[in-house]
């Protein structure tokens, strides 16, 4: 596979490099050319030279030498490399327009000596500027010969050597926005791999009591990253650690990052851990110190660090210099903690990117450099030396805390951190209780003991329940506060769109002829004949003697009947108040107008003396014709309205080089034809092309895409890539706002005719190659989404869909898996495809929630009111938790009900008028009772909402008694069962008491109906619409709790 080489952004860095040398600031101002020699060393993992490399070509080329003259650039490699470098040298008209020097290519002859090609190097760097001082990078020094025979060269003409590593290390430290992109995959990876997999470890460990050594669980995080679970969802191949895993505790400590991981025991005390994870060559660091039962001192010095790291990001700004920010946290110090001056770490940070840590951007007292927007810093604070007063052996004694985290420089206003994660005491303490306490737990309780359960996985346990109690009512407190955001948000868009009231279409006026002289001059309208006139779609009728136009857009219907020795022909016309199609817009030009309703034609079917034809055939003829013209312009009446509103897209940029990123013997939905047919998907320079086997073409532009989606074929048996739409595109003569591209993975259908073993030696062959295929296909779509991504620059992102988060449901007519992406809910697998965009969600209102139903629905509300609500039908119970905790991660407010609303009634009311519906305290209507923001408001928006939305008391009525006969015979069979296991005394009751007894208990009922009949009639009044209906008395309607159900005696 030939490697791409991403042009645009090797000339724009290459234009920064020489513009900041140009320019002629610090070092760079003596130097006359540039010179980067990289040779083979498999022990160094950060050079500034490979460095230079990875952020010029995505690469980096071993045995290269580049040569950076005023007016030239050099490259010398092997043959391969030059093939690679050709991408960027070959336009030769793209030289001077990128303002770049031309580049010269050299290839380096593996046996010879090259002195024909050090000759022109020599040459070229003579020739720039004054042609005696050189810039290097004099730290790197590579092996071998090549490099050695190169080094004696230049040598030998005596050019004065400078060091560039710092003024180069400043030009590529801010990064764009494509590098950024990659830093914070690289920071969100490690804080997965520290929340997901270390601080668990460490819990396990301090609960089991387990003896860990350092280096063993630093190799475990090592081998976590090959784990793809912990690295969401970033190709492991990708991945890997900046420096091994640091692990210290129990008094030994060293803050630094060139010390690796001892031997000794993990102590359950202070734990530091430092952790880096680099992504696609772009670096992030975290560092964390878990503490196991610290003293309340500790806790003080580790808040302090805390404040200490705040003021360090408030100091980050663009402009600022680093040895300002250092100053600026000094004195913090100095003010509220002096005596931890000479315990604190010597530098505050460094500036990280390609290369892990950059040496000429640290933050100490001396480093005179400006921070700009754009850089990434490593930012660790710590304390180390510090003596612990209540430590009783010597590894209790010392301790030390530390913390980092990945931060980008902003123009004004703090850091901003990558690395989220949370840091409090709360977050990376582990409390266990004390001895005392141990003791007092194991005299109340022995059964403890007997379950053999040491007293530390006991208060872990307790720890992590309390945790988990409190998850509901953090998700309560958050939906409160996004409950008032939505309402105040939701008013301020309503008032601001209230002058863009829609304008509804008024009906097309079709007009036959502009002027008389265009009525054609046939003998059919002497003869008063009916006539069709096809070119203009007209049909002209005799009235009254007069020849009259209609355009074929004003007849409705024709229909023609044979009766006795007359055929009749019917006309029938579109005109106010009649019923109109589905379709057909009921608004015309001018209602006031008199219109035609029908006119029936009669025409003898008996042939006159003399004549050929029989008059009947005119009619016949014409109503065939105008079935004809009629069906002919309803096609194409449909095809403009599909067409209409569709955006006009930019024309797709086709790159004609060979390496395109490209899909073989894929199938598209929607089809384009009748039949499905293959094809292939290449990208191109701004956007997709489908190109089917048959040549159709269906383009795709990255900037109309909304949502790309890549849909594995884990558990499924299609593999897709989806498109959601910004704006709908034509093919196959309709719009499309999504469009897939998929293949199959395996048999969609298996034949149950096979009467074969399980373990057939076919079947096995069969399901190995299905895997095989799998792997295979998934491996193809993943590096084509990754040229693609790499190509757009990050700009088209795809994503996957979450299955562990997914959830069924039904939005159209079957059940089909739901699952969320990070910024939508999405099925691709089933036709037609479900994607809901989270950013256009206003609220999720879940209907149908009771404890006696299986299933409950999911309504969500868009921010754009006069949008459809969509629903979600058929929700098991089991998801509705799981539901929750992700919409409140994802910000989103939803309510739960019991009833079913009518949602067209309920967002025609909002629409109408909506500064009423906040005045009445907005979406708080939803919530369950005493959970709104006042319980009159409550009250008032129940009324609201049974009088205009419920479904007519009819059908109220019909539900209900449905439900009671259910309800009924069940609470029967119920109390027979409870009088069957009655009393042996009441048992033995004879008839004439038990006849008494039932009068009794008519009497109570009859009483109880009255009552509850009367209640109900006062509800009714007040809001909620009760049937009055003697039965419905008994019954449970959804969300109503009546008097419990009476037994009717049979």
């Amino acid at each position: 596979m030939a490697l791409s080489l991403d042009r645009e952004a090797y000339y724009r860095r290459v234009k920064r490099l020489y513009g900041n040398w140009q320019k002629g600031e610090d070092d760079y101002a003596n130097v006359d050319a540039i010179v980067v020699s990289v040779g083979v060393d498999e022990e160094i993992v950060y050079a500034k030279s490979t460095a230079l490399q990875t952020w010029l070509f995505g690469y980096e080329l071993t045995d290269t030498i580049m040569v950076f003259c005023e007016d030239k650039i050099l490259f010398m490699a092997s043959k391969k490399k030059v093939e690679f470098l050709k991408q960027i040298a070959n336009s030769k008209g793209s030289e001077n327009a990128n303002g770049v020097p031309a580049i010269t290519l050299l290839v380096r002859e593996k046996n010879e000596s090259n002195k024909g090609n050090f000759e022109k190097m020599i040459e070229a760097l003579k020739g720039s500027k004054n042609g005696k001082r050189i810039g290097v990078f004099s730290k790197d020094k590579f092996p071998g010969e090549f490099m050695k025979s190169w080094n004696d060269c230049l040598s030998k003409e005596g050019f004065e050597k400078v060091d560039i590593s710092a003024v180069v290390a400043y030009t590529i430290a801010v990064k764009e926005d494509g590098e950024l992109n990659l830093m914070r995959k690289a920071a969100a990876i490690t804080s997965e791999v520290f929340n997901k997999f270390f601080k668990e470890r460490v819990m396990e460990i301090v609960d089991a009591d387990e003896k860990v050594r350092h280096s063993k669980l630093a190799e475990s995080v090592e081998k976590a990253i090959e784990e793809k679970k912990y690295l969401s969802g970033a190709d492991p191949s990708t991945v890997e650690m900046c420096y091994p895993p640091i692990i210290q505790s129990g008094g030994n400590y060293n803050l630094k990052f060139s010390v690796v991981s001892d031997k000794n025991h993990m102590h359950f005390g202070a734990i530091t851990c430092a952790m880096g994870i680099r992504y696609k060559s772009y670096c992030s660091n975290l560092v964390r110190t878990l503490m196991v039962d610290p003293p309340q001192e500790v806790q003080d010095n580790y808040t302090f660090l805390l404040q200490l790291q705040e003021e360090l990001l408030k100091e980050l700004r663009h402009g600022v210099k680093l040895c300002e920010v250092y100053a600026a946290v000094m004195d913090v110090v100095k003010k509220q903690k002096p005596e931890l001056l000479n315990k604190i770490t010597k530098n505050l940070g460094f500036a990280m990117g390609i290369e892990f840590r950059e040496g000429s951007l640290v933050i100490n007292s001396k480093n005179q450099h400006r921070l700009k927007k754009g850089m990434v810093f490593s930012i660790n604070v710590g304390f180390s030396d510090l003596t612990n007063k209540e430590g009783k052996k010597p590894e209790e004694r010392t301790y030390a805390l530390f913390i980092g985290d990945t931060v980008l420089v902003d123009e004004d206003g703090p850091a901003a951190i990558l690395t989220s994660v949370k840091k409090k005491v709360k977050n990376v303490g582990i409390f266990l209780k004390n001895e005392d306490e141990e003791e007092e737990e194991e005299e109340k309780d022995e059964a403890e003991d007997l379950l053999g359960r040491s007293s530390r996985a006991a208060a872990l346990l307790t720890e992590r329940t309390r945790n988990e109690l409190t998850a509901e009512e953090k998700r309560r407190a958050h939906q409160k506060e996004l409950a008032m955001q939505l309402n105040e948000e939701a008013k301020r868009r309503l008032t601001e769109q209230k002058g863009e009231q829609q304008i509804q279409k008024a009906r097309k006026s079709n007009v036959s002829y502009k002027n008389p002289s265009l009525m054609p001059k046939e003998p059919h309208i002497r003869e008063m004949k009916i006539y069709i006139d096809k070119k203009y779609e007209t049909v002209i009728m005799p009235v009254f003697g007069i020849a009259t136009p209609f355009h074929i857009a004003t007849i409705k219907n024709i229909s023609m009947s044979v009766e006795g020795d007359y055929t009749y022909l019917r006309i029938n016309f579109y005109c106010p108040g009649s019923a109109l199609g589905r379709n057909e817009g009921n608004i015309f030009p001018n209602p006031e107008a008199t219109f035609v309703k029908e006119i029936t034609y009669r025409a003898s079917n008996m042939k006159t003396p003399g004549e050929q034809t029989v008059p009947a055939l005119n009619l016949q003829n014409a109503f065939r014709i105008i079935k004809e013209v009629q069906k002919r312009y309803k096609t194409r009446e449909a095809e403009e309205k599909e067409k209409e509103g569709i955006v006009k897209q930019d024309s797709l940029i086709i790159n004609l080089n060979r390496s395109n990123p490209k899909l073989k013997d894929l199938y598209i939905r929607p089809n384009i034809a009748q039949k499905r047919m293959q094809g292939s998907l290449e990208a191109h320079v701004n956007g997709f092309r489908f190109t089917s086997v048959r040549g159709d073409k269906v383009d795709i532009l990255y900037n109309n895409i909304k949502h790309a989606l890549f849909q594995p074929c884990d558990g499924e048996m299609i593999i897709v890539l989806h498109f959601h739409l910004k704006n709908a595109i034509m093919f196959g003569k309709k719009r499309h706002t999504d469009v897939q591209f998929y293949t199959e993975v395996g048999e969609i259908t298996t034949d149950l005719g096979k009467h074969q073993h399980m373990h057939d030696r076919d079947d096995l062959y069969a399901e190995q190659m299905e895997r095989e295929m799998r792997h295979k296909l998934k491996t193809a779509f993943k590096n084509f989404i990754e040229k693609v991504e790499a190509l757009t620059k990050e700009e088209l992102e795809f994503e996957v869909p979450f299955r562990d988060l997914g959830f069924n449901g039904a939005p159209y007519r079957s059940t089909c898996l739901l699952q969320p992406t990070s910024s939508a809910l999405v099925n691709c697998t089933e036709w037609p495809p479900f994607v809901v965009t989270l950013d256009e969600v206003e609220l999720i209102h879940f209907e149908r929630v009771q404890f006696h139903l299986k299933n409950f629905d999911m309504v969500i509300v868009y921010k754009d009111y006069s949008k459809k609500v969509t629903m979600i039908n058929a929700i098991p119970v089991a998801s509705l938790d799981p539901i929750k905790e992700w919409l409140n991660s994802c910000d989103l407010k939803y309510t739960e009900g019991v009833q079913s609303l009518n949602w067209t009634k309920i967002m025609k009311t909002i629409v109408d008028d909506p500064e009423g519906f906040f005045e009445q305290g907005g979406w708080s209507f939803l919530e369950p009772e005493g959970e709104g923001s006042d319980a009159e408001v409550g009250e008032s928006e129940s009324e609201i909402e049974d009088e205009t939305f419920n479904p007519s008391e009819d059908e109220y009525e019909e539900e209900e008694e449905d439900s009671d006969e259910d309800y009924s015979s069940e609470a029967e069979e119920s109390d027979y069962s409870k009088e069957s296991m009655g009393s042996e005394e009441e048992s033995g009751k004879d008839w004439d008491e038990l006849e008494e007894e039932a009068r009794k208990a008519d009497r109570e009922s009859r009483y109880e109906e009255e009552e509850e009949q009367s209640r109900s009639l006062s509800r009714k009044r007040k809001g909620p619409a009760h049937s009055s209906s003697r039965r419905s008395s008994h019954s449970r309607s959804p969300g109503r709790s009546s008097g419990p159900p009476k037994k009717k005696r049979k």
